[in-house]
């Protein structure tokens, strides 16, 4: 379809055809229009349109509805966290359109998921403090009873491109999506929010919520309220003020973790987890009883040692500080489940992981991160079957998750304990190509592949460890395999053996 703009006259035709729009839907339309070759943000809109006066993000929401009626709503295109951008009407052709097939099937109960919003600040350094609230949003959404909510790790790997919001809806399994924006003057934020049907692009809901950075937390929690509230009348607000936590004092502190979870969640690198240790450690100084740092800095632990950045005897460091966590906590579902694992994996205390697991999954059964952790667990128990059961679902609840390596790792590892090594090798490889630091990934291909006979791949695989970790010998692998299984430790332990490392 040919869209012409004539912005001299302020008039527009659709294929040749006169369109009947107002006066600041025009002006809309043409600042996109001379921009189309780019993302144009929501606040330079707001000051080319609406220049020198004070008004809502909700004006432009308005015009932008108005507009893609007019022209067809794939005209616009929704970049969550950032603006609009206007494109073509030619349709997505079908060898680039993901496979319907293979997309999730609906929930039968509300299921949402919230986009990441555009930061409206002034200061591109807010991001990360924006991208915390809508996190923290998702967190409190995901403790509703009633509501299913994809996991942030899969939201945020929209941030910043050009979407058809019918189609996140499709990609992720929702029907409905949560977009907003976030200003500040001084120490003063607004939240602008938006509830969307995905499929129909309708607003059925927006709000603003106004508190100063001293109120994040309570701010925060006003939001997954309201928003709980419009997707299912019938939820009780009892449930939504389940969502209300205030997890510390020192905003400097809730700050640092901030910061700290993209360093220490998926390690990259050894200076990544220095970084994001120091900054973690800060935040316990401001906060001695943070449970939030306290739980993080497990996690970091945890991931020093299965990719290998650090010794089992380092790793070993924070068991003071889970156990502190596992004896205080018992409401943050993800202090739980990082406690909780930690203890397992580095502890050897299974009853006391998974006690802690099973805890964060009643708290919150939406957490795609509780339940992998959980998988883990019930894989070290040899549990085979409902570990699968957890990986799998961890996947459905956040197809974009950052770790699906490690779930598909997961999933591997139990197909191994089951003796399903050709299964195995397949989820094996994809881990290792999604996730090549993590080591254990490493560790158990070895021992499948020399089980069935690909012994120059297995002996590749050694190589690797060994460059990563020359003192490694098969009795540290003994020692600290967290897997009770007997036939898995056999299976690697002479894999070791075979391929070079001492005993």
């Amino acid at each position: 379809m040919a869209l012409e703009v004539f912005d001299d006259q302020r008039r527009a035709q659709l294929d040749g055809r006169e369109l009947s729009i107002g006066a600041r839907a025009f002006d809309v339309l043409a600042y996109l229009f001379a921009h189309s070759d780019r993302v144009v943000s929501k606040a330079e809109l707001l000051e080319h349109v609406w220049s020198g006066m004070i008004v809502e993000e909700g004006n432009l929401s308005v015009q932008i509805a108005g507009l893609r009626k007019a022209l067809g709503k794939d005209r616009i295109k929704t970049v969550p966290g950032v603006g609009y951008r206007l494109t073509g009407a030619e349709a997505v052709p079908e060898t680039q359109a993901p496979e319907t097939a293979r997309r999730p099937d609906l929930p039968q109960i509300p299921s949402l998921a919230v986009l990441p919003f555009a930061n409206l600040t002034g200061s591109g350094d807010q991001d990360y403090l924006v991208d915390g609230i809508v996190t923290e949003i998702i967190s409190a959404l995901s403790r509703v009873s009633g509501i299913f909510v994809i996991s942030s790790t899969s939201t945020f790997t929209y941030k910043g491109r050009s979407v058809d919001l019918a189609e996140v809806g499709q990609e992720l399994g929702v029907r409905y999506l949560l977009e907003g924006s976030i200003q500040a003057a001084g120490n003063r934020l607004r939240i602008f929010t938006q509830l969307i049907e995905a499929e129909a692009g309708h607003t059925i809901w927006q709000e603003r919520f106004d508190g100063s950075s001293e109120d994040i937390f309570d701010l925060q929690d006003e939001v997954a309220a309201h928003v709980a509230g419009a997707l299912e009348p019938k939820l009780q607000s009892v449930e939504a003020e389940l969502t209300r936590t205030k997890p510390t004092d020192s905003l400097t502190a809730y700050d640092l973790c901030l910061q700290a979870a993209p360093l220490t969640l998926r390690l990259h690198s050894i200076g990544n987890l220095e970084t994001g240790l120091t900054l973690l450690h800060r935040a316990l100084e401001l906060d001695p009883g943070y449970i939030k740092a306290k739980a993080m800095i497990c996690y970091a632990h945890t991931s020093a040692f299965a990719t290998r950045w650090w010794t089992f005897e380092q790793a070993e460091a924070a068991l003071p500080l889970a156990r502190e966590v596992l004896d205080q906590e018992r409401e943050d579902a993800l202090a739980l489940c990082y406690a909780g694992h930690y203890m397992a994996y580095i502890g050897h205390d299974y009853s006391e992981g998974l006690s802690a697991l099973r805890l964060a999954e009643r708290l919150n059964p939406n957490s795609a991160t509780v339940s992998m952790l959980l998988g883990w667990v019930l894989i070290y128990e040899e549990q085979n079957d409902a570990a699968i059961a957890q990986l799998e679902r961890a996947k459905r609840i956040s197809p974009l998750h950052p770790h699906t390596a490690v779930m598909n790792s997961g999933i591997a590892n139990a197909l191994t304990q089951k003796g399903d090594l050709e299964g195995a090798v397949t989820y094996y490889e994809i881990a290792r190509a999604e996730y090549p630091e993590f080591a254990s990934n490493q560790l158990g291909l070895i021992g499948v592949y020399w089980a069935l006979g690909r012994h120059d791949e297995a002996q590749q695989m050694a190589d690797w460890l060994r460059d990563k970790v020359p003192e490694m010998t098969v009795s540290t692998f003994a020692r600290t395999v967290p897997q009770r299984s007997k036939s898995f430790l056999t299976l690697v332990t002479d894999a070791l053996k075979e391929t070079g490392f001492p005993d």
